[in-house]
C-alpha cells in the first residue's frame, strides 16, 4: 500500500514537471514567434522607409571651353604631348559629384594632325577629350559656331575620337549620320528619363558639308519642335542647350527671345545657352496657356578663355557660370526642378607651364586676381570687379 501510494505521488510530480515544461516550451515559441514578427515588421517599415525616400538627378552645365593660343601654348607640356587638366583640377570635384556633367565644347577636338590653333579657326589636341572625361564630364556639346572650323573633316575625326576612346559618354550636336541627327539623347536613372538636346545659330558661315546637311544641329524652328515634341514623348523632362545670343552682351538678344517663346510654348524644362561669352540673367517663365514652367540660364558665359584683345569689357569674359540644378519626382509623380543656382567661376591665366586653371569666385582672392595676367588688357579686372557683376547679373541666385 505504501508502495502504491509513493507511486501516485511519483507520478503526479512526474506530470507537473512535463506540464510545467511543456508550459515554458509553449512560452518560448511564443515568444520567438514575437520576435519574428517584430523584426519582420521592423524590415518592412525599412523597406518602406528605403522606398518612400526620394531619388534625385544632379545636373551642372559649364560655358565654353575656348582655347585661345596662349592656352593652347602653355598646355604644351615638355613631352611634346597636349595636357589641358590644370584648367579643370580645381572643379572637378564639383563637376565628378554631378549625376548629368555637361559642358560647351567650343573648339572642335579635331587632333594634332590638322594643326593646333586658336582664335579664328579653333582646332585642339585629342587629348582634351581625355581631360573632360577625367574631370567628370558625361555629356559634351559640340553644337557651336566653331563646329566646322577645322571643315569636314575636323568634325569626323572629333567623333571619331569620341566614338573609339570613349564610347559612353554622350556626344551631342555634331553627327555622321542622318541616323544619329534624328537620335534623341535619352539619360535615365532611378527611373527618370531626361532628354538633351543642342544647336546651334550657325556655323561662323561655313557650309554645312554638301553630303552632310545633318552635320550640326542648327536652329531651325520645324526641326527643333519636331525634335522637342519626340523628346517629350521618350523622356520625363527636356533640356535644350542653344548656341545663341549676341556675343559680349550682359542682356538677352532678340534670337534668345524668339527661341525661348518657342521652347516655353512647347513645354521645354530647362533651358541653359552658351555662346555670349559673357554671363546673361536667369529666370523662370512660365507658360501661360498650360501653367508649365520653364528655367532658362541665357548665357554661361566663358569657364575658361584668354583673348588676346585689350580694352573696357575683356574683364567680363573671364566670369562664367556653372549651372547647378537638382531634379526630382513631385507629389504627382512628374519629374520636376526641385532646386537650381549657379556657382560663379573665374578664368585665371598665368604665363607659365599649366599656368591657365578655374577658381570659384567664393575662393578667389585680391592676390590671385592681382597675379591673373588678364589685368594687362582690361585694368579693371579684380575681385570686388567680378563680383559685383556676378551681383548685377544674377542677384542672389550665384554663390
Amino acid at each position: 500500500m505504501l508502495f502504491k501510494k509513493l507511486l501516485k505521488q511519483v507520478t503526479a510530480i512526474s506530470l507537473m514537471a512535463v506540464l510545467f515544461c511543456l508550459s515554458l516550451t509553449a512560452c518560448a515559441d511564443k515568444t520567438k514567434e514575437e520576435t519574428n514578427e517584430t523584426s519582420l515588421e521592423t524590415e518592412a517599415t525599412t523597406e518602406e522607409t528605403t522606398e518612400a525616400e526620394p531619388s534625385e538627378i544632379s545636373l551642372i552645365m559649364v560655358g565654353d571651353i575656348l582655347l585661345h593660343d596662349r592656352i593652347e601654348e602653355y598646355s604644351l607640356q615638355e613631352n611634346g604631348q597636349y595636357d589641358y587638366s590644370a584648367i579643370f583640377e580645381n572643379e572637378k570635384e564639383s563637376i565628378q559629384a554631378a549625376d548629368l556633367s555637361l559642358v560647351n565644347q567650343e573648339v572642335i577636338i579635331g587632333g594634332e594632325d590638322l594643326g593646333v590653333s586658336g582664335y579664328p579657326a579653333f582646332n585642339c589636341s585629342y587629348n582634351l577629350a581625355t581631360n573632360l572625361v577625367n574631370s567628370g564630364f558625361n555629356v559634351i556639346l559640340h553644337a557651336t559656331n566653331h563646329a566646322l572650323d577645322k571643315g569636314k573633316t575636323g568634325l569626323l575625326n572629333c567623333l571619331h575620337n569620341w566614338q573609339t576612346n570613349y564610347p559612353d559618354v554622350a556626344v551631342l550636336g555634331i553627327n555622321e549620320s542622318q541616323e544619329e541627327r534624328d537620335n534623341i539623347y535619352v539619360y535615365e536613372q532611378d527611373g527618370m528619363k531626361i532628354a538633351i538636346l543642342n544647336y546651334t545659330y550657325g556655323t561662323n558661315g561655313i557650309s554645312l558639308p554638301s553630303d552632310m546637311p545633318y552635320a550640326v544641329n542648327m536652329l531651325e524652328e520645324d526641326a527643333v519642335v519636331s525634335d522637342i515634341k519626340k523628346a517629350k514623348e521618350l523622356a520625363d523632362f527636356v533640356i535644350v542647350c542653344p548656341h545663341w545670343g549676341t556675343e559680349y552682351l550682359l542682356e538677352t538678344d532678340s534670337l534668345q527671345k524668339k527661341w525661348t517663346k518657342i521652347f516655353l510654348e512647347n513645354d521645354v524644362d530647362l533651358v541653359i545657352g552658351t555662346h555670349p561669352h559673357v554671363i546673361e540673367p536667369i529666370e523662370m517663365l512660365t507658360n501661360e496657356t498650360t501653367g508649365h514652367q520653364m528655367l532658362v540660364y541665357y548665357s554661361l558665359g566663358n569657364f575658361v578663355n584668354w583673348t588676346s584683345s585689350s580694352g573696357t569689357g575683356i574683364a567680363n569674359r573671364m566670369l562664367g557660370g556653372m549651372a547647378e540644378v537638382t531634379l526630382a519626382r513631385d507629389d504627382n509623380g512628374d519629374v520636376v526642378i526641385k532646386d537650381y543656382g549657379v556657382k560663379a567661376v573665374v578664368s585665371h591665366v598665368t604665363s607659365k607651364l599649366n599656368g591657365i586653371t578655374v577658381y570659384d569666385l567664393a575662393d578667389y582672392t585680391e592676390e590671385l586676381a592681382s597675379e591673373n595676367e588678364i589685368v594687362k588688357q582690361d585694368a579693371t579686372f579684380s575681385k570686388e570687379y567680378i563680383t559685383s557683376l556676378a551681383n548685377q547679373v544674377w542677384g542672389d541666385l550665384w554663390h
